[in-house]
């Protein structure tokens, strides 16, 4: 498990760089919010639900976290994302994974990129299992937009805050969509 953690912190340092990249966003400042990030694994398993009309495998809600790689162990649908109000069945691949934007990630972007909501279904006759690893920023960081993405012609759309209040307030609430995300923008702003 320690050799699988280390190889998705370096993935996933190398995703926020190219991201950071493609923002054209200060790499330092990226890498000072990330390289001491906080990382924790779940491991998911969905067994069989023989009426998976009435079931849900876990409520809608975007991750509080900046990225999220899922690596499905077996090939059962199961992870489904809300694209233009509609839910989309997000079809395994064997040996790949499935990375969300998180809400700490359309943050620090300061709305450029966007978080996934998503849920996860039952199955009636097939059980699912996946390893979840989340990366979020290093405990000690203040979280708001990228000081090198705001400017007069880009303010800031999300409030500041330091990480560990972000945390607790998240925590303090019910997982309810991107509600939480909503309590973060700042009044008045239109992304």
């Amino acid at each position: 498990m320690e050799d699988y953690s280390g190889e998705m912190k370096k993935l996933a340092m190398t995703l926020l760089s190219q991201l950071a990249k493609e923002l054209k966003m200060d790499d330092q400042e990226m890498r000072q919010l990330f390289n001491d990030g906080v990382q924790s694994i779940w491991m998911n398993y969905y067994p069989p639900c023989p009426e998976p009309d009435r079931a849900i495998g876990f409520t809608p809600h975007s991750d509080n976290v900046a990225l999220t790689i899922l690596f499905q162990l077996n090939e059962t649908e199961g992870l489904q994302i809300r694209r233009d109000g509609k839910w989309v069945l997000v079809k395994p691949l064997p040996n790949a994974f499935v990375v969300n934007v998180g809400d700490v990630l359309e943050i620090v972007s300061n709305g450029m990129y966007g978080s996934i909501e998503h849920r996860a279904i039952v199955n009636s006759s097939k059980e699912r299992v996946s390893v979840a690893t989340f990366y979020s920023p290093n405990i000690d960081s203040d979280l708001g937009p990228a000081r090198s993405l705001i400017g007069p012609n880009n303010p800031p759309v999300f409030r500041r805050m330091p990480i560990d209040d972000y945390f607790k307030e998240f925590f303090a609430r019910k997982l309810n969509g991107k509600s939480y995300l909503d309590f973060m923008k700042l009044e008045g702003s239109t992304k």
